[in-house]
């Protein structure tokens, strides 16, 4: 027997679970199921992760989670509590399978059958944020290697022993080249371990439209965390026609998350026309994860029936196309009835008993670190970029006599000093690049001193380093 822990969520999510579990029941999986109290219920008792200290407790001891839709609170102060699941818990891995179930099910594109494996603890999602001047506020983006690492090889060892034959990443690498042009490099460097396997790397703006193109020259996605948010939404929209019928694991080393990948719809909840599907085969993936291979089947084969015979909820039932329309408690009792079943024309599903391995050893690589400078951010608005430059304070040598250089001043990116052009819009937040040789941590110190003493205020710092020879920040 399996222990597993539920939580059902807000809005439709009370209704969608239990279809789920009753179908698990009926299917004979054999599980021990407890429930923990997360979401709305918990954000009003005024806990703003909307998680219960004893949920965190019992997540310790069952880490195997399925999870209803939750909401969350407009306003500040309240995180999300699928965010607070991925972080707190390691799930580094998400993972959507998008696949068109044509021509039961209406869509535009009825060869994709794509995974979409997406980073799922850094990037912009770290949520570091600063409010710096009147005029500007800031995100920080985080990459690091051992996360790249552990996602990219997960994508890799998922297609191994999945059958799958091809992995693609997606990034921005030619304007983040220090973010997405590391997660680029480790692609490339860790592709070469898998050598049965076909890789390619792609911009994320052409490789998304060659896969709404031709779909059918896709087969598995790694992705950073932002872009894959989007795109697995977007992906599952058009493969389906409707978010409802996608699920998805939150992979960690040790924890599991399984969840629909829609919100919890509080304007239908309690209306019995919400699609369970999404939940149900977050489900199917969760028992395959518990290795109860044969009930996932009978599971998603009798989905996959009751969808070819044209019994579907309201979001996906189209007049010629369906045969009746279900509510959700309806649609559960189908699917139930038709356990043993296999669909006649869409392919049956097999699940294979071996899982993807979630444990990577990481070697931390040597480098060589040389401090050559630093950025420093001003807030200022007196004047152009030449009366910033000749304000700025004369500096004197470092410690080891060199001399500092004010190499450029940038206004949001863009270089306005020692060239600009008049119609460059300059705002309150300015960027200016001091490098000198043999630096050290005192030297920055007394350049910002040099600086405070003249009048300005630096609200931000960047150190700029040499890394095994090379510049290890954008020019």
């Amino acid at each position: 027997m399996a222990a597993i822990t539920i939580a059902r969520g807000d809005g439709i999510g009370t209704e969608i679970m239990q279809v789920t579990l009753d179908i698990m029941a009926a299917a004979g999986a054999d599980l021990s199921i407890s429930e923990v109290e997360m979401g709305e219920s918990v954000y009003q008792q005024g806990e703003p992760t909307g998680i219960s200290e004893a949920a965190w407790k019992h997540l310790a001891q069952a880490p195997v989670l399925l999870k209803g839709p939750m909401s969350t609170p407009q306003g500040g102060g309240f995180t999300s509590v699928s965010l607070q699941l991925r972080k707190q818990l390691g799930l580094y891995a998400s993972v959507r399978p998008c696949v068109s179930y044509a021509p039961y099910v209406h869509t535009r594109y009825s060869t994709m059958n794509v995974v979409i494996i997406r980073e799922n603890e850094e990037d912009i999602y770290g949520g570091v944020e600063y409010r710096q001047t009147t005029d500007v506020v800031q995100s920080i983006k985080w990459v690091s290697r051992p996360a790249c690492e552990k996602i990219i090889r997960y994508a890799f060892e998922y297609a191994r022993r999945h059958g799958r034959r091809k992995v693609s990443a997606f990034t921005k690498d030619r304007i983040m080249e220090f973010t997405d042009g590391f997660f680029r490099q480790i692609f490339l460097e860790i592709a070469q371990d898998y050598p049965e396997l076909e890789y390619e790397h792609q911009s994320l703006d052409i490789g998304t439209a060659r896969l709404t193109s031709h779909p059918e020259k896709f087969d598995v996605i790694v992705i950073p965390n932002l872009y894959g948010d989007i795109l697995s939404d977007l992906v599952a929209q058009l493969t389906t026609g409707s978010v409802g019928l996608t699920g998805s694991a939150n992979v960690g080393d040790r924890c599991v998350m399984f969840e629909a990948i829609h919100g919890s719809a509080p304007t239908i909840a309690g209306e019995d026309i919400a699609n369970p599907s999404g939940l149900i085969l977050a489900a199917v993936m969760m028992l395959v994860h518990l290795q109860q291979i044969e009930v996932a089947q009978h599971i998603q084969n009798a989905w996959l029936t009751t969808l070819e015979e044209g019994l579907h909820t309201a979001d996906i039932f189209r007049e010629g196309l369906s045969y009746q329309k279900l509510g959700t408690r309806a649609f559960g009792e189908a699917l139930i009835e038709r356990l043993g079943r296999k669909p006649r024309h869409l392919p049956a599903v097999h699940f294979s008993k071996r899982n993807t391995p979630t444990r990577f050893d990481y070697q931390r690589p040597q480098i060589e670190r040389e401090l050559v400078g630093v950025d420093v951010f001003l807030d200022w608005t007196q004047g152009t970029p030449e009366e910033l430059a000749r304000r700025l304070p004369h500096v004197p040598v470092t410690r080891k006599g060199a001399p500092w250089t004010l190499e450029m001043i940038t206004n949001l990116g863009v270089v306005v000093w020692p060239k600009s052009f008049p119609e460059t819009r300059c705002c309150d937040h300015w960027h200016c690049r001091y490098t000198a040789d043999q630096v050290h941590h005192h030297d920055l110190v007394q350049l910002l001193k040099s600086l405070r003493s003249a009048g300005f205020d630096f609200i931000k710092t960047e150190n700029l380093y040499r890394i095994d020879g090379k510049l290890a920040y954008s020019a």
